[in-house]
């Protein structure tokens, strides 16, 4: 019988990191988003499948004119695609703790597929009896393979926005 574990909010964050201007990186988060893990057991995750998704427009880069123009039709066009997605297509076990999860990628309709690093964080019951696993997450795309090609160059012919961004996310799951 499968285990199903729901992701903790509370608990998780997802990031990304892109260069501007080729010299500093931007971080954003995106503040709202949702996943499950369905396991063959409570312990092992070798074989999960994996869903997950967030909404574009809560997209947060601490800096509210950024965010206007990420969630306009230049990036994300978070009014006609209100949700990146992943779906995972297999899980690779390298370790005990280090797995590649392969996957589909979706974000403004355009699905591509990725892989990312994943690191088993362990196991744990909290104070409160739930049952928890921890999870951290890295890789890296290309925008502009999504259609978030959108480009700008300085004067001097820097770009403005790097192709490629980083994904970082922590991220607890609960089961169910």
């Amino acid at each position: 019988m499968a285990t199903i574990w729901k992701l903790d909010p509370t608990h998780s964050e997802v990031s990304f990191k892109v260069k501007h201007l080729v010299i500093t990186t931007v971080t954003g988060y995106f503040r709202s988003f949702d996943g499950t893990v369905e396991t063959a057991d409570d312990l092992d995750f070798s074989k999960a499948k994996v869903a997950f998704s967030a909404d574009t427009a809560s997209i947060d880069t601490n800096q509210a004119d950024r965010d206007g123009h990420l969630k306009s039709a230049d990036f994300f066009d978070a009014g006609n695609h209100p949700a990146i997605t992943f779906t995972s297509t297999s899980l690779e076990k390298k370790s005990d703790d280090e797995f590649v999860l392969n996957g589909d990628l979706t974000i403004r309709g355009v699905t591509q597929p990725v892989k990312l690093n994943v690191e088993f964080g362990g196991t744990v019951t909290d104070p409160y009896g739930n049952f928890k696993a921890g999870f951290e997450v890295t890789g890296k795309i290309s925008r502009k393979a999504f259609g978030l090609t959108w480009s700008a160059v300085t004067e001097a012919g820097a770009v403005v926005v790097s192709d490629d961004v980083k994904i970082h996310a922590n991220v607890q799951f609960v089961k169910q």
